[in-house]
């Protein structure tokens, strides 16, 4: 599709070490990728708290924590909202995973990911499935207005699994 793929371009891609970063997850709390090393993370940037589809997809994965879980995977979200409109957003939707504020300076980590929307401010619907070890296994960037679902996160994080008990 015209312009799809002209978003899409700059999202990091498998086998690329993931940036560090360091974000609030409340107004006084920061949390950085590093504290997630040895055991899979997941990230999931989205647009912003309080749009449908984003509020959707945050409920799914919820939903479906016990999964992530089930697969040593832990789920973290990223906006570019504030820190307090994520308190507000997590406990109206019973959300039981850390949204993290890229709110200042706007989008730094969402840049670094290749995930930020310049022209609207925000970030992309992207999706990233980092190893134990800090390297992007999988990654996907899904259209604004499309909830991705959790498809390619719980088959990247089996294939991660599967890795894992052939090593042993």
């Amino acid at each position: 599709m015209p312009g799809e793929s002209e978003h899409n371009v700059g999202a990091l891609a498998a086998g690329t070490p993931a940036p560090e970063f360091q974000l609030h997850s409340t107004p006084d709390q920061l949390v950085s990728l590093d504290e997630f090393r040895g055991a899979p993370v997941v990230l999931a940037f989205y647009p912003a708290d309080w749009s449908p589809v984003c509020g959707d997809q945050m409920a799914f994965y919820n939903q479906i924590l016990p999964e992530f879980h089930r697969l040593k995977a832990q789920l973290v979200g990223i906006s570019v909202d504030g820190s307090w409109c994520h308190d507000a957003f997590a406990k109206d939707r019973n959300l039981h995973f850390p949204l993290l504020a890229d709110f200042e300076p706007k989008g730094a980590v969402a840049r670094k990911y290749g995930v930020y929307r310049q022209q609207d401010g925000i970030c992309e619907r992207a999706l990233f499935v980092i190893d134990s070890k800090g390297v992007i296994a999988w990654s996907y960037v899904s259209p604004l207005g499309v909830n991705p679902g959790a498809d390619g996160i719980l088959a990247a994080l089996e294939d991660l699994a599967g890795k894992t008990e052939g090593r042993k």
